[in-house]
């Protein structure tokens, strides 16, 4: 039920962040010109892969959860810059700092559901999580627009609301996952 919940946050957080973005919010609300969102999708994409090997290196260092929970966290004062400015260079710095962060949280996702999975069904268990979790996560579109017709106030509120709802359940899952990780160890290294 973790797992399954922490990727539908996930991708509530990244689906959220790419799927409505350059045609709708962009293209329709923002009126960009289509080569400047091809421009600004070529740039936030090379950071989602400069993110990805950043926070996944990182990982290395301070752990899977301290990693996907800084990147989760980094996200969250970075949702108004991505959605609020009018200008396309300003959109084009908070698109591109977003991505490195979401997409560099998704850098450790294959090695944490591996590490999360017990070991007779690890080479089933990510993959099901995964797909569970997106399957969750299907409705994001449908909800972003609800939640703007609702709203009456466009597009960027929503985006804000469902990427950072997603942000912060990926958060507060890995930081408790780690906690209980961390109790789970002092438990195992203290004899009865």
């Amino acid at each position: 039920m973790f797992a399954v919940t922490l990727m539908a946050a996930f991708n509530f957080m990244s689906h959220g962040s790419q799927d409505l973005y350059p045609k709708v919010f962009l293209g329709l609300e923002r009126k960009l010109p289509h080569p400047t969102i091809t421009l600004i999708v070529v740039l936030y994409n090379i950071a989602a892969i400069v993110g990805g090997m950043f926070f996944g290196i990182l990982s290395q260092r301070i752990g899977r959860q301290y990693s996907i929970a800084l990147a989760a966290v980094l996200t969250l004062p970075l949702l108004a810059l991505w959605t609020l400015p009018q200008s396309a260079a300003w959109l084009t710095v908070g698109a591109v700092c977003i991505q490195f962060c979401i997409q560099g949280a998704w850098g450790v996702v294959p090695a944490y559901l591996s590490e999360l999975s017990p070991p007779s069904v690890r080479a089933t268990f990510p993959g099901l999580a995964y797909q569970c979790g997106n399957l969750i996560a299907a409705s994001n579109a449908l909800l972003q627009t609800g939640i703007a017709s609702f709203l009456g106030t466009g597009l960027a509120p929503a985006l804000m609301l469902t990427v950072g709802g997603g942000a912060l359940v990926v958060l507060v899952l890995t930081l408790l996952n780690a906690r209980r990780h961390r109790a789970g160890m002092q438990d195992a290294s203290c004899p009865p």
